[in-house]
């Protein structure tokens, strides 16, 4: 993969982002103008957990990144659901492409971000990003080629599907009979039952000799050492389950839940110009495998951040939800 170098200059913590949002001349907003049969998914192609409802947590009142409002901590009741144990992958995605024919929004804007290390070093030169000069936009790229030329369907079907939008995933979510979580129900699921912890598995940071989750081991943007064993995406079933059995509930690709960003549990506390900035924004929990606490430490339970709707990656994708009065 290529080794190109790139100089980081950020002027605080709270700057630090590695997400590249799209580009567009009209506001961002939400397209529902697909086609597709509803709760339509044979349900023994999935696996979920079911969670009893209860008084859930959400935020921390230990708060690292302040602009992304991620306290202060909150009790609310959540009602009984039933949650993906595992992100949905590249193959359950592609039951779905070829049940309905449905062309996700990378495949009809004809490009997305792909990291700058998952291009070999003679990939031609392409636009860059620039206050995320790490993501290069790729012509062709989309969730059946993840760098925009070889089909990679087959080789990485049992990993999470990727350069989806939160679009492309409420559509999925209609033809599979459920929908995108709430931010409150995302982070209940996440805690596995142990409360007010920082992490799914307790407050253990971790580092080179605990890997529970796959995120950057080195030098952002530069040199990935790859000790958890993964350079870019880990199969949807990797590392050990939190205690509810949902596995990846921070690290490997972040999920987009149903709130947009600008319902922000401390936006009392943004100016109006900012809370402006902020509308369209869609909301997205769990860090990814680019996270490194030097510089974008999200891969915790209350970080947060966000993208427009109909942004796409290597490193986004989600997990579905399901409510207790259908079947599962």
């Amino acid at each position: 993969m290529g080794s190109r170098e790139i100089s980081l200059e950020v002027k605080s913590r709270e700057d630090r982002s590695c997400c590249a949002k799209r580009q567009s001349d009209e506001p961002p907003g939400e397209t529902q103008a697909w086609d597709v049969p509803v709760n339509a998914e044979d349900r023994g192609k999935r696996s979920v957990a079911r969670l009893r409802a209860s008084k859930a947590m959400i935020g921390t009142n230990f708060p690292i990144v302040a602009s992304d409002c991620e306290g202060p901590l909150r009790v609310a009741n959540v009602k009984s659901f039933a949650v993906d144990t595992i992100a949905v992958t590249t193959g359950r995605f592609a039951r779905f492409v070829e049940a309905t024919g449905y062309r996700t929004d990378a495949e009809r804007i004809g490009w997305s971000f792909v990291f700058h290390h998952q291009l070999p070093d003679d990939f031609p030169p392409t636009q860059a990003v620039a206050n995320t000069p790490w993501w290069r936009v790729v012509e062709g790229a989309s969730w059946q080629r993840i760098f925009g030329t070889a089909d990679t369907r087959s080789t990485l079907a049992d990993h999470p599907v990727v350069h989806v939008s939160k679009n492309d995933a409420l559509a999925f979510a209609r033809w599979a009979g459920g929908r995108l979580p709430t931010e409150l129900e995302w982070e209940h699921a996440a805690r596995g039952g142990l409360g007010d912890v920082r992490y799914p598995w307790g407050n253990r940071d971790p580092d080179d000799s605990f890997l529970p989750c796959n995120i950057w081991q080195g030098e952002f943007p530069n040199f990935n050492s790859a000790k958890d064993g993964h350079e870019a995406t880990a199969p949807s079933d990797s590392f050990d389950a939190n205690g509810f059995g949902l596995k990846n509930m921070v690290g490997n690709v972040w999920e987009w839940v149903s709130e947009p960003f600008v319902n922000a549990p401390m936006r009392h506390t943004h100016t109006n110009n900012t809370l402006s900035a902020l509308k369209g924004m869609a909301l997205l929990k769990g860090g990814s495998f680019l996270c490194h606490q030097s510089y974008c430490f999200r891969y915790r339970i209350a970080a947060r951040t966000a993208n427009t709707p109909d942004s796409t990656s290597t490193h986004m994708g989600f997990r579905l939800v399901y409510d207790e009065n259908r079947s599962c």
